[in-house]
């Protein structure tokens, strides 16, 4: 086979949680564990940071990464899903995994594959494994894709666990109360190995405690030892990229040299003002690493921060994907994820508000449409995957929260459609599910936009 076979081949045999649904989620490690075991245990051949959370594990993910890289160390990154290439989920500094290694992993795995029965997700996590000790790297940033105690990736024994936020999501399979999901979240937490959790509420802080002192792990709680503030980004019409203005602060520092000092003012290349609750739990993991001995320096951190987007390739957080007619995107889809964009949205400077925007059907998408801004013109529409809500449906359920806008089947004719009622000083967002974000930019090439 070669890669477009290849991955043809992936996506129609193994049962794929983002096509599917419930029915591809597992409800326990056994097929992982099975599958290390067949390729020689590759997740305890290199050091990890493994990272939970319901919203913030991303963008945290990729901003570790481009720390570890920036400070010298052949780092592996583990993400997903993907927005356009499905190698973009395994990439050592930055550089996807080839296409060459893609097709020798699936042969050499396919034997198992009938004995096995695993999931897509479950061979994707076991070829990241397997490539980043074929790599040998120095560190992997290992990012869970549900949950945590019993998500794929958690067959490893990481250097430190960060937990980013806890907000409902996937309530169906984590539990439908935030200390139970925290709980599935906290599964991460390893014997001995410290923890850092970037924000937490009344209800999850016991749970992170309690789980922390069975394990025997130091726990650090970003809110209680840092100080981060942001000066809101502005569109800057003379560059495709702005940059975030932060502050922070971590209280009762150790005294540190001016070259190790992690307190003081960082630029960040990922502009959504939200990003402030991620950069907290970022500098706190740096800060417990070099605890570790790992020799991080402080312009290493600054260098990473600022240019996030080159390092990483990361995309679809606030992301500017065209300047006329200016479009953004943006990969929340829950009620915190929306939450937060209506807040940057409050923060942003435009005459009319264009929400192109789809969510898939087992979310609470009543809950998400209840947090978007009524004052906008929208275009309900959907991805190509059976787990979409259908456009129809979505925008009879829109209006009930007081939303107006048409339907439409597919990205290119919503998007067709807000370029056309789009004016100068407009701003079109393009938001909820990540399969739908993937959209945009081939849509855009099919209209002939840059």
């Amino acid at each position: 086979m070669d890669y477009s076979q290849t991955i043809e081949f992936l996506y129609a045999q193994l049962p794929m949680f983002s096509r599917d649904g419930a029915s591809a989620f597992k409800k326990d490690l056994s097929n992982t564990w099975a599958l290390c075991e067949a390729l020689g245990q590759p997740q305890n051949q290199f050091k990890s940071i493994h990272i939970a959370g319901t919203n913030g594990k991303g963008s945290s993910s990729h901003m570790l990464a481009a720390i570890m890289q920036e400070a010298g160390y052949k780092t592996g990154l583990y993400t997903s899903p993907h927005l356009y290439d499905f190698r973009e989920r395994i990439r050592i500094n930055g550089t996807v995994c080839t296409e060459e290694f893609v097709i020798r992993f699936v042969e050499k795995i396919q034997p198992l594959l009938p004995v096995i029965q695993p999931s897509f997700f479950e061979i994707t996590v076991a070829m990241a494994f397997d490539y980043f000790a074929e790599q040998k790297v120095d560190i992997a940033i290992i990012e869970t894709g549900l949950g945590g105690r019993l998500d794929s990736t958690n067959v490893i024994l990481p250097e430190l666990s960060l937990i980013t936020n806890i907000s409902w999501d996937h309530m169906q399979f984590l539990g439908d109360t935030l200390p139970q999901i925290a709980g599935e979240k906290a599964g991460i937490i390893k014997e001995g190995r410290p923890v850092v959790v970037s924000e937490y509420i009344t209800e999850t802080k016991p749970v992170f405690e309690s789980v922390s002192a069975q394990k025997h792990a130091d726990l650090f709680f970003v809110q209680d030892l840092w100080t981060v503030t942001s000066t809101p980004s502005k569109r800057d019409t003379g560059s495709k990229e702005s940059l975030l203005k932060i502050l922070a602060t971590r209280h009762a520092d150790v005294s540190e040299q001016d070259d190790q000092k992690l307190s003081g003012t960082y630029q960040l290349d990922l502009t959504g003002n939200y990003q402030v609750k991620n950069v907290g739990g970022v500098l706190e993991t740096v800060f417990q690493m070099r605890r570790l001995g790992w020799n991080i320096a402080g312009p290493a951190v600054k260098r990473a921060l600022k240019t996030v987007k080159p390092l990483t390739g990361i995309a679809g957080r606030w992301d500017e994907v065209s300047a006329r007619p200016w479009i953004i995107t943006d990969v929340g889809h829950n009620v915190d994820g929306i939450r937060m964009i209506r807040q940057q949205l409050s923060l942003t400077g435009y005459k009319k508000l264009h929400v192109i925007t789809g969510f898939v059907k087992d979310k609470d998408v009543a809950a998400s449409l209840k947090e978007l801004p009524k004052a906008a013109l929208y275009y309900f529409t959907q991805a190509p995957i059976p787990r979409a809500l259908d456009a129809l449906q979505l925008a009879s359920l829109a209006a009930g929260f007081g939303l107006s806008g048409e339907a439409y089947p597919n990205m290119e004719m919503a998007l067709r459609s807000a370029i056309s009622h789009y004016r100068e000083g407009d701003l079109i967002l393009v938001c909820g599910s990540v399969f739908l974000v993937a959209e945009v930019r081939g849509a855009l090439q099919r209209l002939q936009f840059p």
